[in-house]
């Protein structure tokens, strides 16, 4: 929605690609702006784990800790064949006029929601939709041999996709979720993930969920071993949980009682004064 100041107009797809080392050089811009030199830690999931990453391996002396949360060092296939998939539904919108629906007055809102319901099926397990929905019908005794929303998962999801487009903008989706796909610690490292680590002084707690299927153990457990390989300092825990993906976000007192415990730790090192009382 910002204003591409050659034009005068909004900057659709003419804004350049940007990558998650962008996003990372930018919040580091904004620690010098604000004077702060280092972070006691940082902590993220997902794509925030993909960043949290990248402060590791690009500006190890300014973050004692790092606490990378269901994620990756890359993008897999899968995961870049469903970012494709989400970003034809929008392309495919009429309405998103080649990326300038803003200047159209147009907004791609069911290519978006398409996305989000795409995506969102990623973000959970098998087990838990299961156990949410299985089969239960949405309001209605008996199929109606149609195509309305006849199952409860189908009306979840398309709640889910219908209130996506109220707060997320299209091409932002497009650029979000093409910096996932570009990210690879190792690549940039000469194709070694351990040497985006050398020398690390970097304090790490690896998270991963035994039903993540999007971010899979396997992928935390590369991560672990390239840290290991530089004899860095690191923990990890994988959580059980039936939840996937989502875990990270979701009420998970195991995981919550992880991130407490390293934090505790990582501030005693720090000489910081611990917290008492929750979860301590």
């Amino acid at each position: 929605r910002e204003i591409n100041p050659e034009t005068g107009k909004p900057w659709g797809l003419g804004f350049p690609v940007i990558t998650i080392g962008d996003m990372v050089n930018a919040q580091a811009l904004l620690l010098d702006h604000l004077g702060i030199e280092q972070l006691f830690c940082v902590v993220g999931g997902s794509m925030g784990g993909m960043q949290v990453l990248e402060w590791a391996a690009s500006h190890p002396r300014r973050v004692f800790a790092a606490l990378p949360i269901a994620t990756s060092y890359r993008h897999s296939a899968q995961n870049i064949a469903f970012g494709e998939v989400g970003r034809q539904a929008i392309m495919a919108d009429p309405d998103w006029k080649d990326g300038d629906y803003l200047l159209a007055g147009t907004n791609p809102h069911r290519g978006l929601a398409v996305a989000r319901m795409a995506a969102h099926i990623t973000y959970l397990s098998e087990q838990a939709l299961h156990k949410k929905f299985g089969r239960k019908l949405q309001d209605r005794q008996t199929f109606t041999y149609g195509f309305e929303a006849d199952f409860q998962i189908e009306s979840y999801l398309r709640h889910q996709g219908s209130t996506f487009v109220e707060r997320f903008d299209a091409n932002s989706y497009l650029y979000i979720t093409r910096a996932m796909d570009y990210f690879d610690l190792a690549a940039a490292n000469g194709g070694k993930l351990a040497n985006a680590f050398k020398g690390t002084p970097v304090r790490f707690c690896v998270i991963s969920f035994t039903s993540d299927w999007l971010f899979p153990t396997q992928e935390s457990r590369a991560i672990v071993h390239a840290l290991n390989a530089v004899a860095a300092n690191v923990s990890f825990v994988e959580i059980e949980s039936d939840k996937g993906h989502d875990a990270f976000l979701l009420d998970e007192p195991e995981f919550h009682k992880t991130l407490q415990g390293f934090l505790d730790g990582a501030a005693q090192h720090r000489g910081l004064p611990v917290r008492k009382g929750e979860g301590s």
